[in-house]
């Protein structure tokens, strides 16, 4: 199967869960335009009280429609955007790209993986016990983050559900994924 998108999403207010749309527009350095966390500097509230200054390494959120086929299996209930992700995919394993990977989504839209999302307690808020079914262990009892990836745009462009989406990997060597 060519990987492809499934659905596209954005809220132009911070909240936990995105409305989908029949296409975005993605904006170089930005993020998706409309979206509450487009910016150059970060946009996520907890980043902000920190540093309002740092560099925004979370302009586009990245799942996999699979996330939602293993959530459904246990129970919940997901439909795309409610995990507030901007690009539903489906046939790429995103997490396990390697940091720096060029995600090409339709015809011109090129983005770069920054890391991994790191789900934080409002995900229980959405749906109860959803927080540790995003959370796992590997065989050695590491952490393991499955809600998804983010990233920054690096070339900008119209992305629609069906568009195909190609890999593309960074010089080696490859550095594993790491929360941003």
């Amino acid at each position: 199967m060519t990987p492809r998108v499934e659905a596209v999403s954005l809220s132009p207010e911070h909240r936990f869960s995105k409305t989908p749309r029949p296409e975005v527009r993605l904006l170089a350095g930005l993020g998706v335009e409309g979206d509450a966390h487009a910016g150059r500097t970060v946009k996520h509230r907890s980043r902000v009280a920190q540093n309002p200054e740092q560099p925004n390494l979370r302009q586009i959120h990245l799942i996999h429609v699979e996330l939602l086929e293993e959530l459904a299996g246990q129970g919940f209930t997901v439909r795309p955007g409610d995990l507030g992700e901007n690009v539903l995919t489906r046939g790429l394993d995103l997490l396990a790209l390697p940091t720096g990977t060029r995600l090409h989504l339709g015809e011109a839209a090129v983005v770069e993986v920054t890391g991994l999302r790191n789900p934080c307690g409002q995900i229980n808020a959405f749906q109860p016990g959803l927080l540790a079914a995003v959370m796992g262990r590997d065989e050695h009892g590491g952490l393991v983050r499955k809600a998804g990836v983010m990233g920054v745009v690096l070339t900008g462009g119209v992305v629609r559900p069906g568009d195909p989406v190609r890999a593309g990997w960074p010089p080696e060597p490859h550095r594993a994924l790491e929360r941003v």
